[in-house]
């Protein structure tokens, strides 16, 4: 009898240990967590995350964290919305035009600001923007958020519009890291060109500042960079957005206080994922033109679709009431 009792405490004991372990093992996390960003300045903070593992530290134990790079803001808004991506660092015209165009997605905090310039190549007999008509410009993408800076300054400043409205300037696209040998061989004439490419150019000799940041359109108040997630991810976990929010915030907390440090890690991963080596030089011209902040101004971006609107860029009036949601960084 004594021996029946006792294998039964054993058994029972067993079952209270097993139980035990199981519930410390549901406390660490067997979830995948990809975050995307583009290969520039603006997107220190994705690269200072990555560089620094600053994710793992925010996200629950065992949380697996990827990281996916993008050419364009088009590429970057699809992964967001197929699941690809989780959450990342966009330019606010995209995130603007999908949410417009029906895209469940929040910008929970920025990038960045700043960090446009519209540069003139060399030789190309322009000396102030009045001189544009006629000529070429380039930009990443049609409608991309340097687009719209450069488009809105020359309507509004100096009544000049592109071809794609049947105006006097003409449109094309291409990668910012391209735009110093297409201005060498007289391809194009004007690029409205995100840092630190524009600080390329002028080490290369190519071009030169036509309109420095300050004097762009929206150029020291528009985020140039937002952090994004879907609307599916907050109301389905919100502890996990938060988590990835918190990371993020660390990643720009260290580029404040450590910029050096910050400026290494950036020549490094542009220089991996592009193969494009920047001198430090034209890294540190760049950085002053830009803030790294995860405010968000949600007015700039509401007067920013406007613009977007009146050129034609987004087909309705735009209400951006619902893209900006800042709890988790308040």
């Amino acid at each position: 009898m004594k021996k029946m009792i006792l294998f039964a405490m054993v058994l029972v004991l067993g079952a209270l240990m097993a139980a035990c372990g199981s519930s410390n093992a549901e406390e660490d996390s067997n979830e995948e967590v990809t975050i995307g960003y583009f290969p520039n300045i603006n997107h220190v903070a994705g690269m200072v995350a990555e560089e620094k593992d600053l994710y793992s530290e925010s996200l629950p134990d065992g949380t697996t964290v990827n990281y996916q790079y993008f050419p364009d803001g088009s590429a970057f808004m699809t992964a967001l919305e197929t699941g690809d991506i989780e959450a990342g660092i966009v330019g606010p015209g995209p995130a603007m035009n999908h949410y417009t165009s029906g895209a469940e997605v929040s910008v929970v905090a920025a990038g960045s600001t700043g960090g446009t310039v519209i540069m003139a190549r060399k030789g190309a007999g322009i000396e102030s923007p009045e001189d544009l008509a006629g000529k070429n410009f380039i930009s990443p993408r049609v409608g991309c958020t340097h687009d719209v800076q450069f488009e809105t300054q020359m309507k509004e400043e100096y009544g000049m519009t592109t071809d794609r409205v049947n105006g006097e300037i003409k449109h094309v696209t291409g990668k910012p890291a391209t735009y110093s040998n297409m201005f060498a061989t007289g391809n194009v004439d004007v690029a409205t060109v995100p840092e630190p490419w524009a600080s390329f150019i002028e080490e290369e000799g190519t071009g030169e500042v036509l309109i420095d940041t300050p004097d762009v359109a929206y150029g020291e108040t528009l985020p140039a960079a937002v952090f994004v997630t879907s609307n599916e991810l907050i109301e389905n976990d919100p502890e996990l957005v938060q988590s990835i929010v918190d990371g993020h915030k660390s990643a720009t907390e260290f580029i404040q206080n450590n910029p050096d440090e910050a400026k290494t890690i950036a020549i490094d991963k542009i220089k991996d994922i592009t193969d494009q080596e920047l001198s430090p030089e034209v890294v540190d011209r760049a950085w002053e033109r830009i803030t790294f902040t995860y405010e968000v101004n949600s007015e700039v971006l509401q007067e920013f679709a406007n613009s977007s609107h009146d050129l034609g860029f987004l087909d309705e009036q735009p209400d951006l009431s619902g893209l900006v949601d800042k709890q988790f960084i308040e």
